[in-house]
């Protein structure tokens, strides 16, 4: 599966531990994220990560891009909640993208180790087969 990876500032050392912690899963699928959080990934677990520009220059929509491409099955996107965005906008618009597309969308850690173990358990397949399918 592709899965996105997305991490606001104040979130970047818990999604660091959660892809340390998961890697046994992770390093099974192809990952994606915006520019340091997925550079502070790939130094923390050496697992190969495909980086986007940053979120406030565009990597949020770089990531909306391929879910609308049906390129993208997964996003894990831990957000700040109690600091404002500058690019508030672009981060709507990719929970807009992930509702339209029925792509799975989590944006706190507990949902984020919810998501990672029913991929484990191949609960999250649906995508695969709907796939196959096309």
């Amino acid at each position: 599966m592709k899965i996105s990876l997305i991490a606001h500032d104040e979130k970047k050392p818990e999604i660091i531990q959660f892809a340390v912690s998961y890697k046994h899963i992770l390093k099974q699928h192809d990952l994606y994220a915006t520019g340091t959080t997925g550079k502070r990934i790939a130094e923390a677990t050496g697992l190969s990560v495909h980086r986007f520009k940053s979120g406030p220059l565009g990597g949020d929509q770089q990531i909306g891009a391929k879910i609308a491409e049906n390129e993208m099955d997964l996003v894990i996107f831990l957000k700040d909640p109690l600091t404002a965005q500058p690019h508030e906008p672009d981060i709507s618009a990719l929970g807009r993208l992930s509702d339209v597309y029925q792509i799975p969308l989590v944006t706190n850690l507990a949902g984020a180790e919810i998501m990672i173990r029913a991929l484990d358990t191949g609960l999250l397949d649906w995508r695969e087969i709907v796939k196959e399918d096309e």
